[in-house]
């Protein structure tokens, strides 16, 4: 090099040495900043790192609840945390979509069972629109279950008796009620679920008006089995019109 042309930096992305320009990592500032942190943290994580199951779809039962309950038990046997938890999602009467994380009660041959107050914030919006899907993710099996369908209501008497069969916490929250209603304060709450756990400890079949047991009768299934060589197997469940099930598979 002539003594009198300017010497490229050393980290100059000019320097004969420098990475191509799509081989260099991303410059996202300085190490303690948020959103770099944050992005640093969401690119290192990974997703499935264990042993995953093998699934044939080909053997897949004729009823999706029998697949259901047989994927249920062998998450819990996994060691899969709270599987019993599920996304659900609803809108209101103008299509704005919502969703949140409640408990499943029950699954059986007239659909995946949840419970809430009618003055909830789903309660009415399955009021106004009564169809709603539901999202289960196992990720100790790289599995996932979708559901969708219509939504109606059991009688009272049902789901009082599913609420009485549950814990005194249980039925101490569904006394509080008030559920999506604005709060003033934590005192307030606080007295009024401290009230309701006397309540519920003296009175284990206390009536609960607006406690309703909603069942989702599906019209479309997926059970979603990870793999590890992102050929993932997508197996869907349709209802005809005569009530029968048809299996299909989707691309990944």
């Amino acid at each position: 090099m002539d003594q009198d042309t300017p010497r490229t930096p050393a980290g100059s992305p000019h320097h004969p040495d420098a990475a191509p320009l799509d081989d260099r990592p991303l410059d996202d500032g300085p190490r303690d900043d948020g959103p770099a942190k944050f992005r640093r943290l969401l690119r290192e994580q990974r997703v499935w790192d264990t042993q995953l199951p093998d699934f044939d779809p080909a053997t897949a039962p004729a009823d999706p609840v029998v697949l259901f309950h047989t994927w249920f038990a062998e998450a819990v046997a996994a060691g899969q945390t709270e599987p019993h938890t599920m996304g659900l999602a609803t809108a209101d009467a103008s299509g704005r979509p919502d969703v949140r994380t409640v408990m499943l009660h029950d699954a059986d041959e007239h659909g995946w069972h949840f419970a809430t107050h009618t003055g909830s914030r789903k309660g009415s919006q399955l009021a106004e629109r009564p169809e709603a899907a539901l999202h289960f993710y196992w990720p100790a099996q790289a599995r996932q279950i979708r559901v969708r369908g219509r939504v109606t209501a059991a009688p009272h008497a049902e789901a009082l008796a599913d609420l009485h069969a549950r814990s005194t916490g249980a039925l101490a929250a569904a006394l509080v009620g008030r559920q999506s209603e604005v709060l003033g304060s934590q005192d307030e709450l606080k007295q009024a679920s401290e009230a309701a756990w006397q309540h519920a400890q003296s009175h284990p079949t206390a009536e609960v008006a607006t406690w309703t047991l909603y069942v989702l009768s599906p019209d479309e299934l997926e059970f979603f089995q990870g793999d590890a060589r992102r050929r993932h197997i997508r197996l869907t469940y349709s209802r005809t019109a005569e009530g029968s099930w048809q299996r299909g598979l989707l691309w990944p």
